[in-house]
């Protein structure tokens, strides 16, 4: 069944389809391939298939594919906010945060509305070195959410370097109850009220699942990856990104410790 699915897709429609050989696991998602590469064969301009093939990109974890079709989709149908927005993410992915910057710009001009929900720009902000504005962005997203932590750190991070450690612990955003674990742990390390040793015994406490288990162990070691990043101390924030990153997760902030990870081993050099 895979060979005659990967022969299959040899064919179809030149570099894109050759660029990915899926496992047998892949199936459907090479169907879906499939499907949406005979409706841009059958309509070149086409913006709806080119962003359904997109979209299954990005899923197979092929950001450049993706950013190849979403930049045809964004070519035929300028104003498709949504393609500026999943552009934006992919190009993150591959390290190109000035560009998911303006992507992210593109699509909360045409959609307003968004502007306080983005914390993907806020994170860019954070890698683009744009300090205040990655602050400002995590603040807009308070007032629609004040229950995540993982907001609450990240405005951290961004005054930690625009203004000091001690300034950013002193004005963590309150946070009532994330039910996440081990999120109320991490948000009392970077208050000061915990050690690091902390949050990886909330991790593993009860009986999780083998999945919650790595969910728990991914999140736990990125933020104490990057809360040593914020002390200076960059040995250990390498040794919890690493482990971070092999906790891998279907979730945008594994593809930030990737992002992170690869900037890490960058500077080694």
């Amino acid at each position: 069944m895979r060979t005659t699915l990967v022969i299959v897709l040899l064919f179809l429609n030149g570099a894109h389809a050759r660029a990915w050989e899926p496992s047998p696991a892949d199936e459907a998602l090479a169907a879906r391939l499939r499907s949406a590469t005979e409706a841009i064969d059958a309509s070149p301009r086409d913006a709806d298939a080119y962003a359904r093939r997109a979209a299954i990109y990005a899923q197979a974890g092929r950001p450049a594919e993706a950013i190849a079709d979403y930049d045809r989709v964004i070519e035929i149908d300028p104003r498709r906010a949504a393609a500026y927005d999943a552009r934006g993410s992919e190009r993150f992915k591959i390290g190109q945060i000035d560009a998911s910057i303006d992507d992210f710009d593109r699509f909360i001009e045409l959609r307003p509305d968004q502007e306080p929900w983005h914390w993907k720009r806020g994170i860019s902000y954070y890698y683009a070195g744009q300090f205040d504005q990655g602050k400002r962005q995590f603040e807009g997203y308070q007032t629609v959410d004040d229950n995540d932590v993982e907001n609450a750190v990240w405005r951290y991070l961004c005054m930690a370097r625009a203004s000091g450690v001690e300034q950013a612990r002193g004005d963590m955003l309150k946070i009532k109850r994330d039910p996440r674990v081990p999120m109320m742990e991490v948000y009392a390390l970077y208050s000061g009220d915990a050690e690091p040793d902390d949050v990886l015994t909330a991790a593993r406490a009860g009986s999780p699942s083998p999945a919650e288990l790595n969910a728990r162990m991914f999140y736990a070691h990125l933020y104490l990856g990057l809360y040593y990043e914020s002390l200076g101390e960059t040995a250990k924030a390498r040794e919890h990104i690493s482990q971070a990153r092999e906790h891998k997760i279907g979730h945008y902030m594994w593809n930030v410790a990737d992002v992170h990870a690869k900037r890490l081993a960058a500077e080694e050099r």
